[in-house]
């Protein structure tokens, strides 16, 4: 895990303290969902996104580096992943994420190789 995976982009438009539960998330091809749960915690800053219908009812935990604009206006955070890299991507479980290391590292695995650090369609 690095720490700029589990941090925001300088440049993305987020302000540290902002409430984002509820706030619309969008993949680079379209709407996947909204907030569900949020941590700005330096170095282990992250969105859970409740995906809703669209995957059957899946969470996800996106690390704060996929998000590349945060639109304070629209209350819109744009990852940059696509829909089937948010598909795809490992299941939050609550009862894991702050205890279980290996669950840890299976996330920050995903997204360096899916991710913006792939240097994929999503590198940013």
């Amino acid at each position: 895990m690095t720490d700029r995976q589990w941090s925001y982009s300088t440049s993305s438009g987020h302000l540290g303290g902002t409430d984002l539960t509820g706030w619309r998330v969008e993949a680079s091809d379209g709407h996947i969902g909204k907030v569900d749960k949020h941590s700005d915690e330096a170095g282990d800053a992250y969105v859970v996104v409740d995906t809703g219908v669209w995957i059957f009812g899946k969470e996800v935990l996106i690390p704060a580096s996929s998000v590349v604009r945060v639109d304070l206006v629209e209350q819109t955070l744009y990852l940059g992943l696509s829909k089937e890299q948010v598909k795809d991507s490992p299941e939050f479980h609550s009862e894991k994420h702050l205890v279980d290391q290996q669950y840890r590292e299976e996330i920050s695995s995903y997204y360096r190789t899916a991710g913006p650090f792939s240097g994929g369609a999503g590198a940013i």
